[in-house]
């Protein structure tokens, strides 16, 4: 029995075009022998629905969706999508054999945890389902199903000689080798051998890697696809076991993360339909990693670079900036901000007389240039993509309606630290990024001679505390006997805490660690917690 694991981006509510692309795949899977072809999680429908799944239409048009699959002879089809029963909705898969419906099985555990809210949605299942292809027994399972022991014991109790296993499982840092150890756990408790498909692609915030893989009787990883692209994997079962097939390569961390905000970029700009992106560009490292990442994913043809000095602007800056845009040869404008700043402030004159300046002036500088950004966005359809990273993010060192102001924030879950290395690692492949962009001190350039570690301890200590406090959920008082200074690790907890308001109107950005700021960090604005 050949199986076709159907590695592929679906577009989520796009029911008709995901339905085709899945009847491409499986014709291309008979045109190969394969005589099952296993979609991921939900693939009929894209994940995450959300609060699609609560419109009865939805359902109506998944069920024609299923119809049209149906009528496909000669092969198979595991099709993931919702259902509707009565008044209960199920995370599904169904099984279609030459117009016929083997079964169906429905999720029997549903995350509720880090970005997963399915308990909103789904009601569990409570049954396995196994059914039978050219004498071999296979059982179905669905994702949040194999990380723990039950259903797969059922599955295999139920005469499961194989199990197929669909998922739609978001990338952050390391998952493939932690998805590879969790069905190992799975195959040395039941001695049934998996194989895993997953999904590929960008959806709003979550990027989808793919790496899909099968393991045998043994615990090997016997078959491997590719990371983020689109492939069909086929594994033959021989002799109640898998067999050996093709292994691909997978990134190195770097890289996978490198790829994944790629990802998140091209699909976010893609899927939604935008032109192009646009982006301010600052002779800095943050603003040079996201136009990196944006020609990758766009290319240059699509993407727009704004440089808009002030008197504060370092001449190395601009220097720096048009090396860059002349490396990757996008769309480049240079506006001058100060005349636009001196109407402001005899503006407002009267307003501050006799008030000593302070950030407000600096602040104001970053919203000049985010309403000539969103000026340029409105008049030519381009996405604004926003510069700032996980560890701004964190401590609010960031300007509502300023350089916060766009649609896709692309570093939003990157740390300092971490904007570095990839800067370094996207050189070792084509050098894009001036090496003085990297090398030099990070600063705002809002004030004359400014540092960003005027107002924030170094970044290496701050991004180690952030990771606990944020992603570990450490305490401070932890934090602080784990070697952190007591200062730096109040400093960091309270900029975090009073500055949740501005988390909360930054736009969406792909998520790369297990806590990114998005759908599964949910702290109250209102709050008096430390």
């Amino acid at each position: 029995m050949r199986i076709a694991l159907a590695q592929f981006n679906p577009v989520v509510g796009d029911i008709p075009g995901n339905t085709q692309k899945i009847l491409e795949l499986a014709r291309a899977a008979m045109a190969q022998g394969a005589d099952v072809l296993v979609t991921p999680e939900l693939a009929l429908t894209g994940y995450s629905p959300e609060d699609l799944l609560l419109r009865d239409q939805f359902y109506r048009d998944i069920a024609r969706g299923i119809d049209e699959l149906e009528m496909l002879d000669g092969i198979t089809l595991v099709i993931g999508h919702p259902v509707k029963l009565g008044n209960e909705r199920f995370n599904a898969a169904t099984v279609l054999r030459d117009g016929h419906r083997l079964g169906q099985y429905h999720k029997m555990l549903l995350p509720n945890n880090e970005v997963f809210d399915e308990c909103r949605y789904f009601t569990p299942g409570a049954a396995p389902l196994v059914f039978e292809q050219n004498g071999v027994q296979v059982g179905v399972l669905i994702c949040e199903d194999v990380w723990s022991v039950e259903p797969a014991a059922e599955t295999a109790e139920a005469g499961a000689q194989v199990i197929v296993s669909l998922n739609a499982s978001p990338f952050h840092r390391n998952k493939i080798a932690t998805r590879h150890e969790v069905l190992r756990y799975r195959v040395e408790e039941t001695g049934v051998p998996m194989a895993y498909v997953n999904l590929t692609g960008g959806q709003d915030e979550l990027v989808f890697d793919g790496g899909s893989f099968a393991i045998n009787q043994a615990g090997e990883v016997v078959a491997q696809a590719s990371a983020y692209d689109d492939e069909l994997l086929l594994v033959d079962v021989v002799d109640g076991d898998i067999a050996a097939a093709n292994i691909a390569p997978l990134p190195d961390e770097l890289e996978s993360i490198y790829r994944a905000l790629v990802v998140g970029v091209r699909d976010y700009i893609g899927k939604n339909r935008f032109p192009g992106a646009l982006l301010g560009l600052s002779g800095g490292i943050d603003s040079a990693l996201t136009l990196a990442v944006a020609v990758d994913a766009l290319g240059a043809d699509k993407v727009h670079a704004v440089m808009m000095p002030s008197r504060y602007t370092a001449d190395i800056s601009v220097l720096d900036s048009r090396d860059m845009v002349g490396r990757l040869g996008v769309k480049y404008d240079e506006i001058e901000i100060w005349p636009m700043y001196e109407s402001f402030m005899q503006a407002l004159a009267p307003s501050f007389a006799g008030l000593e300046a302070d950030t407000t002036e600096e602040n104001l500088q970053a919203r000049i240039r985010g309403t000539l950004l969103m000026a340029l966005s409105n008049k030519s359809g381009k996405l604004v993509l926003t510069t700032g990273n996980k560890s701004e993010m964190t401590t609010g060192y960031c300007t509502l309606y300023g350089d916060m102001a766009g649609g896709f924030a692309v570093l939003k879950d990157v740390a300092k630290t971490l904007v570095f290395a990839l800067c370094r690692w996207r050189n070792t492949v084509g050098e894009v990024i001036p090496e003085r962009i990297i090398t030099r001190p990070p600063s705002a350039e809002l004030r004359p001679d400014q540092k960003d570690q005027d107002s924030l301890p170094p970044y290496e200590v701050l991004d180690a505390i952030m990771e606990r406090y944020v992603e570990g959920n450490q305490s401070a008082a932890d934090i602080v006997k784990a070697g952190f200074a007591e200062a730096d690790v109040s400093k960091v907890v309270r900029l975090l805490k009073i500055n949740e308001y501005k988390r909360r109107q930054a736009p969406v950005g792909p998520r790369i660690t297990h806590r990114g700021f998005g759908k599964d960090w949910r702290y109250p604005i209102t709050n008096r917690f430390m």
